[in-house]
């Protein structure tokens, strides 16, 4: 039985049939795309479970890939990138990427990192439990990907989404950026986290002067929480 289906895209030939043995071996499907603009096609078709991309390919770059499939899916994406090449990780945050992996990787590492992102978003086999957490005029449902602001739907892209939820569903706890930058985008981040405060503030924009029984709080020189009155949860 198959644990999913991976799309990997990789210029190097090799580089995706070792993947492909070693992918096929642990009970994956695996779909293969040797350019930016094979990867959409295939994506758009075959709509793999999660996605190996690497940032340089022909044509359309990997970012552009990641890019354009987050118009349209949440499907897991781990980027791939050069050991000499910087990886950007405030744009692989803003993009929506899950992980990043640097080559040259080993091959156990590369299933690893699948085997934990597919844990995070909650899509491996037989995990169908409904995600939602519900306060006052607020509903965040990460099973449609869908935020209720007063009844009616809010467009929101989905780390916004991620953020939220996991600062509701943990009521007036306290989270460092650092926190929210590893456990809601789940890959290691040093240097500038102001992508945090980012999505933050674009949230405060579609939550601002909803309900008085809950408030994104940020808690001057530590981080954020979502603040809840007692009684207040569903």
């Amino acid at each position: 039985m198959s644990l999913g289906r991976v799309l990997v895209v990789d210029d190097d030939k090799n580089i995706c049939e070792l993947l492909r043995l070693y992918l096929e071996k642990d009970g994956y499907g695996v779909i293969l795309a040797h350019d930016g603009e094979e990867a959409l096609v295939k994506f758009n078709a075959l709509k793999p479970d999660i996605i190996l991309l690497d940032i340089m390919l022909p044509g359309i770059d990997g970012w552009q890939v990641c890019r354009e499939i987050r118009k349209k899916s949440n499907v897991p994406i781990i980027m791939v990138t050069a050991k000499q090449e910087t990886f950007d990780k405030v744009l692989g945050l803003e993009l929506g990427a899950d992980d990043y992996i640097v080559k040259p990787f080993d091959t156990k590492e590369v299933i690893a990192r699948i085997k934990a992102v597919y844990r995070r978003v909650g899509q491996t086999s037989g995990e169908q439990e409904v995600k939602e957490v519900k306060y006052d005029k607020l509903s965040v449902n990460m099973t449609r990907y869908e935020l209720r602001v007063d009844g009616k739907v809010i467009d929101t892209p989905p780390k916004e989404l991620e953020l939220l939820f996991h600062l509701a569903s943990n009521p007036n706890r306290v989270y460092t950026r650092d926190q929210l930058l590893d456990e809601v985008w789940g890959f290691e981040y040093y240097g500038d986290s102001r992508t945090i405060d980012v999505h933050v503030k674009r949230l405060r924009e579609k939550l601002e002067g909803v309900s008085d029984k809950w408030a994104l709080k940020t808690v001057w020189g530590v981080g954020y929480k979502f603040e809840v009155a007692e009684g207040a949860h569903e």
